[in-house]
């Protein structure tokens, strides 16, 4: 998914969807706990270098996480169902 398209506050829903502290996801991406906080904290597209911010998303895609692109009402999160 195009980084520009992702929101902080849709990285956030998405941990918390899952029930993951920034700690867990941030080792699962192998990156920094406030570099996480900063991804979230983001107002607008997501601002962070482009291989942590992918590697955010592939973490959480990992843990069932889809994405959802605005649509006219708004982005959004889901969990995979794990069928």
């Amino acid at each position: 998914m195009d980084q520009n398209a992702l929101s902080g506050r849709q990285l956030a829903a998405a941990r918390t969807l899952i029930g993951k502290t920034q700690s867990e996801i941030a080792t699962a991406a192998r990156i920094s706990v406030p570099t996480l906080k900063r991804m979230e904290a983001s107002e607008g597209a997501v601002s962070g270098m482009t291989n942590n911010v992918a590697a955010v998303v592939q973490a959480l895609l990992d843990l069932g996480i889809i994405f959802i692109p605005s649509n006219g009402d708004g982005p959004g999160v889901r969990l995979r169902d794990r069928a």
